[in-house]
């Protein structure tokens, strides 16, 4: 691998997110939203992608195979919270007015340097793409053909899951119960699962490239970040606010993450 070539692919990859997240902030500044951070989070790793598939000096069909995964995976999920987000665009989201409120007077310049965090982390995840679309052997390997596979169904089981919850919520019957019908009977977070999943495929891709194995930093932080941090914690103390005991009753029977069989009622 030539490392010359990896740090400047790396550079160009920081610099552009980063600009892409300052721009970024400087527009939730002025609609008082940082909701919209999570858009161009999941925008940014087709970017990276695009950046990859120009410059990196891999085998051209690896490169196209993997730059057209994560440009329909990071379209997909981008496109879906930007019609979350713009839909109340001048309502911001809970966790992060929580989040403005505990940082007070300083919130707009800590706001700041967390956008260009959210920039690095982009970088950061996407490992399995550098090490990747440097490698120059000139086929696929049983790894990149399988990680392509798990990728399909990680994208359909996500899509599926996100459309199955917003075709629930837009029921006024609906209004205050939990969704527990399609993926979410199985899993209280299936989107979630299969997003973490995704990531996998991602790992397993880059196992047919040299220190392939290094890629398993991306599955891990996410799943670390949607078990204990800003995924599922953030999610289920907001459902217990607003739906109280049928959420509570939701989480008695039903799995947290991976999607399983309901727990039979005592």
């Amino acid at each position: 691998m030539d490392s010359s070539s990896l740090l400047s692919l790396v550079i160009y990859s920081v610099v552009t997110c980063c600009v892409i997240m300052f721009l970024v902030w400087l527009w939730s500044y002025k609609i008082k939203n940082a909701g919209v951070v999570d858009i161009f989070w999941s925008y940014n790793f087709p970017v990276i992608a695009i950046i990859l598939l120009i410059f990196a000096p891999g085998f051209e069909t690896r490169k196209i195979l993997l730059a057209g995964m994560v440009i329909i995976a990071g379209l997909r999920l981008g496109t879906h919270l930007a019609v979350r987000v713009l839909k109340h665009l001048h309502e911001e989201e809970p966790r992060y007015a929580h989040i403005r409120k505990d940082w007070g007077a300083n919130a707009e310049a800590k706001m700041a340097g967390f956008f260009q965090m959210q920039a690095i982390s982009n970088v950061l995840l996407a490992v399995p793409f550098f090490i990747s679309m440097m490698n120059p052997k000139p086929d696929l390997s049983p790894p990149e053909i399988g990680g392509a596979i798990l990728w399909v169904i990680s994208v359909i089981g996500e899509a599926t899951a996100d459309q199955q919850l917003a075709s629930f919520k837009k029921s006024d019957a609906n209004k205050g119960k939990v969704c527990d019908t399609g993926l979410w009977h199985y899993s209280r977070h299936p989107n979630y699962f299969f997003e973490w999943l995704m990531w996998v495929s991602y790992f397993v891709f880059a196992l047919g490239s040299p220190y392939g194995y290094i890629a398993v930093i991306s599955p891990a932080i996410i799943l670390y970040l949607l078990l204990k941090v800003t995924g599922i914690p953030t999610t289920e103390k907001q459902s217990l606010k607003t739906k109280g005991e049928a959420f509570k009753k939701y989480q008695a029977s039903t799995s947290v993450f991976v999607p399983w069989f309901k727990t039979p009622k005592e």
